[in-house]
């Protein structure tokens, strides 16, 4: 009988260790800081050195060209966003501080500076808009997935899966009724948080690869019953606004703002995140 489970126990490891590897591989698709464990670039470096000297124009120059040599790269930086959009804001350029800012939460949503600033540059735009979902347990889950990024839940979902293999393990090999009793319990529980960790890891990276968030970019726009300028208009946004894209048609989008409303207006108008 222990033999038995000692073969099904080193089975079940081999099984997992798959899935780990496999699970490690999606986690490495997607996008890290681009200066993690690295020095800063000379461009940065002398982006910093703009800023601090009260260069705001200059600092977003180099702040821009760093960011587009790291997307040549395939790497994004939240800590570049998050510098380029204090350039931006101290330059009082709302919205381009906004997608920028938006851009690092996108990518670090855990992070406190980021959010902070985010809220205080949203108090200078026009529309404030409040949310249509008010539901106190869909704010708690969406706020405890922003706890970390896609890698991080990831990374969280890896030791949850090892802690499992030991649950398991425990639960065929020991001889102890009550052992075998905890050990079950808590293969369930370790079971629920890696389902959980592993949702919240795939919705961060799903945010990532598909952007449909944007921020109005124009003073004033018109929002349409149809893609359609002579269409009948809904209401207006202003700038620094925040929509999600449904779709899109020919150079329009159809867009959701946060209370619910829906409506169309011109791609150029927006800036997507």
């Amino acid at each position: 009988m222990k033999l038995r489970n000692y073969i099904l126990f080193v089975l079940t490891v081999s099984c997992i260790n798959i899935g780990l590897i496999n699970a490690q591989n999606d986690t490495d698709s997607i996008s890290v800081p681009a200066n993690e464990g690295q020095n800063i670039s000379l461009l940065e470096s002398e982006a910093e050195t703009a800023y601090r000297n009260g260069n705001f124009a200059e600092s977003i120059k180099l702040y821009e060209a760093e960011i587009q040599q790291n997307k040549l790269n395939q790497k994004e930086s939240p800590t570049l966003y998050y510098n380029l959009g204090n350039a931006y804001f101290r330059d009082n350029q709302i919205a381009k501080a906004i997608v920028n800012y938006e851009r690092a939460l996108l990518l670090d949503p855990g992070d406190s500076d980021i959010r902070h600033n985010l809220r205080f540059a949203k108090t200078r735009i026009e529309d404030k808009i409040d949310s249509a979902d008010n539901l106190f347990i869909s704010q708690w889950i969406r706020g405890f997935q922003n706890l970390y990024s896609g890698n991080t839940w990831a990374l969280i979902g890896i030791i949850l899966f090892l802690l499992l293999i030991v649950a398991i393990g425990t639960y065929m090999i020991s001889s102890s009724l009550t052992i075998r009793k905890i050990s079950f319990y808590a293969s369930l529980v370790l079971l629920s948080l890696v389902l959980i960790s592993n949702v919240f890891a795939y919705k961060q990276k799903n945010k990532i690869v598909n952007r449909s968030t944007g921020i109005v970019m124009s003073a004033s726009v018109s929002i349409y019953t149809s893609p359609d300028a002579h269409s009948q208009e809904l209401f207006r946004l202003h700038e620094g606004s925040k929509v999600r894209i449904k779709r899109t048609e020919g150079n329009w989008f159809e867009i959701e703002i946060a209370n619910g409303s829906v409506g169309w207006l011109q791609k150029k108008n927006i800036e997507i995140i």
